[in-house]
C-alpha cells in the first residue's frame, strides 16, 4: 500500500481571518498540516489588549456579537466559554452629541429603525419639522429599482435629512468609520433594505414585527442590542490566544513576510525569507491592498477589483482618569458625534462602564475615536497632539479636568474596509475569478463583513470547503494508485 503524503495548507496572514481558518481546519481534519505565515511579531491583527496597572485596555474591538453565532460557537469549541462576560446591565445604551450636550438615543431606535414611536416624538435630537418628516415615512413609496444605493440616499428618502444627520449617520460612522454618502445599503444594511421591499415602509415592517413579537429586544435598546454582545475577562486578546493555543505547535511562523506566490498545476509555492515552501492549498488572509499585490500575476481580475476597495484609518486615544475629574459624568456606555457638530472626534466609549475589570475602583477608562473616512486629516497630528485633542473635546462634553493616569494612542492605518455602493458587485467579481483557480481561497474583512462574528463565519466556511476539496483529491489519488 502506498503511503499518502500529508496534505499541506498555507495561510498567509495571522489576523482573525487567518487564525480562525487555521483553527477550523485543525478541528475538521487534524491530519492536514497547516502553516500560517504572519509578517509581524504577533498574532491578532487589529485585535490586541494591554494591562497597564489596574487598567485593561483593548486596542481594537472590545466585544463581539453573538449574531451570527459563529464567534460564540468557536469559543465553545475551544473551551473559552468560562472566560466570557456580558456587558454590565446598568447603563446600557449610548448618547448622541447635540449642540454640545449628550442626548440619549431614543429608546427602541436601532441603527436606522425606530421600534417605538413615542421616544422619537419626544427626543430633543430632532426639531418639530424633523419629527413630522420622520412620521411621513409610512407613506413614502419604496424605490422602484433594485439597484444598490447609499445609506444617506435611503435614509433621506425614507426619513428625511435630520434623522440622517443627527441619528443614523453618527451611529453608522461608529461602526464603519465611513462616509454615509458612499456606504452601500446592500452590503451593510441589507436587512433594512429587504424590509422596505417586503412591506413598503419601515413603519409597516415594524408594526408587523411588533405583532409577531419579533422586536422585543430592539424595543428595549438604544442604539445597540448590548445583550447580544460578549467580551473576555482578560480583553479580546484572549480570543486570539485561545485560537493560537488550539493549533499544533509548529503551525505559526511569526516575522515571516511572504514575498510571492506561484502556482504549479494544482500546487502552490510560497516564497518567504529566501525559502520556497510547497503546499496543496493556499489561503490569503491579508488586507485587500496586500492581497491585490500577491494576486496580480495569479488572478488579475480579482487583483484589480480588490484594489478598488478603499480602507479608512483611525486612531483610538485611551485615557484612564479618576471619576472625580469628570464634572458631568455619563452613566451610559458611550456616545457618538454627528459631523454637523463640527467636532474633532467620532465617538467616545466608557470601557469601564461596559465591562467589569477595566479600571480600578473610582476610575474610568475612556476610548476616544478620531479620524475615519471623513476626518482623515486629523491623523496627521502627533500622538501628543491627539491626546490633547481628545482631552479638550472631553473637557467640553463631560467636564473632564486634571491629568490622566494612563494615556495611549493606538493607530490603525487603512484598517477599516469601506463598503461603498456597488461593493457586492465587486465581491462577486472577485469570488468568481478566485473560484476559477484550483486550491486557492481568500479570507478578508474587506469582502463579506467587518465584524468579528461575520469574519469567523466566513473563515469557517472556507475551512470546510478546503477539507472537502483536499479529501476529494486524496480519494481520487488513492483510487488511481490502485490501493484497493
Amino acid at each position: 500500500m502506498n503511503e499518502q503524503k500529508p496534505r499541506r495548507v498555507a495561510i498567509i496572514g495571522g489576523g482573525l481571518s487567518g487564525l480562525s481558518t487555521a483553527a477550523t481546519l485543525h478541528q475538521l481534519d487534524p491530519s492536514i498540516q497547516t502553516v500560517l505565515f504572519e509578517s509581524s511579531h504577533r498574532l491578532g491583527g487589529v485585535i490586541n489588549s494591554e494591562q497597564v496597572g489596574e487598567f485593561l485596555i483593548d486596542h481594537g474591538a472590545d466585544m463581539f456579537s453573538t449574531k451570527p453565532s459563529a464567534a460564540l460557537d468557536l469559543c465553545s469549541q475551544l473551551g473559552l466559554e468560562d472566560q466570557l462576560i456580558e456587558p454590565r446591565p446598568n447603563g446600557r445604551g449610548a448618547r448622541i452629541v447635540r449642540e454640545g450636550k449628550l442626548i440619549p438615543i431614543p429608546e427602541g431606535f436601532v441603527l436606522m429603525r425606530a421600534t417605538q414611536l413615542w421616544p422619537m416624538l419626544t427626543t430633543p435630537l430632532l426639531s418639530i419639522r424633523g419629527k413630522i418628516r420622520f412620521l411621513m415615512e409610512r407613506w413614502i413609496s419604496p424605490a422602484n429599482d433594485q439597484q444598490d444605493e447609499a445609506v444617506s440616499t435611503f435614509v433621506q428618502r425614507r426619513m428625511g435629512q435630520e434623522v440622517l444627520d443627527r441619528i443614523v449617520a453618527p451611529l453608522t460612522a461608529g461602526i464603519y468609520t465611513a462616509d454615509v454618502t458612499k456606504l452601500s445599503m446592500q452590503a451593510t444594511m441589507q436587512g433594512i433594505a429587504k424590509l422596505e421591499k417586503k412591506h413598503g415602509s419601515l413603519a409597516r415592517a415594524t408594526a408587523v414585527r411588533r405583532r409577531k413579537g419579533e422586536d422585543s429586544v430592539e424595543r428595549a435598546s438604544t442604539g445597540a442590542r448590548y445583550g447580544q454582545f460578549r467580551a473576555f475577562q482578560g480583553g479580546m486578546i484572549e480570543l486570539i490566544n485561545g485560537i493560537a493555543k488550539s493549533l499544533p505547535q509548529d503551525t505559526v511562523k511569526l516575522n515571516a513576510k511572504v514575498n510571492s506566490i506561484h502556482r504549479h498545476g494544482h500546487r502552490w509555492t510560497v516564497s518567504e525569507a529566501g525559502t520556497d515552501h510547497e503546499f496543496d492549498h493556499l489561503v490569503l488572509a491579508v488586507p485587500a491592498r496586500v492581497m491585490a499585490g500577491l494576486l496580480e500575476d495569479v488572478a488579475s481580475t480579482a487583483a484589480v477589483e480588490l484594489a478598488k476597495i478603499e480602507s479608512a484609518s483611525t486612531a483610538i486615544v485611551i485615557l484612564g482618569v479618576s471619576k472625580d475629574d469628570i464634572q458631568r459624568p455619563v452613566e451610559t456606555f458611550g456616545f457618538v458625534v454627528p459631523l454637523s457638530e463640527k467636532r474633532r472626534i467620532l465617538a467616545g466609549s466608557f470601557a469601564s462602564h461596559k465591562f467589569d475589570g477595566r479600571s480600578p475602583e473610582n476610575h474610568v477608562l475612556i476610548r476616544v475615536f478620531i479620524g475615519g473616512a471623513m476626518q482623515a486629516d486629523l491623523l496627521d497630528g502627533t500622538d501628543q497632539e491627539l491626546v490633547q485633542l481628545a482631552r479638550e473635546e472631553l473637557s467640553d462634553l463631560i467636564g473632564l479636568k486634571g491629568e490622566p493616569l494612563v494615556t495611549r494612542v493606538v493607530r490603525w492605518n487603512e484598517a477599516m474596509p469601506q463598503y461603498h455602493v456597488g461593493h457586492d458587485e465587486v465581491v462577486r467579481a472577485i469570488d468568481e475569478d478566485i473560484s476559477q483557480i484550483p486550491n486557492l481561497s481568500i479570507a478578508s474583512n474587506a469582502l463579506h463583513g467587518v465584524g468579528i462574528a461575520p469574519v469567523i463565519k466566513q473563515s469557517q466556511k472556507i475551512a470546510l470547503e478546503i477539507t472537502k476539496s483536499l479529501k476529494g483529491s486524496s480519494d481520487l489519488a488513492n483510487g488511481e494508485s490502485g490501493t484497493g
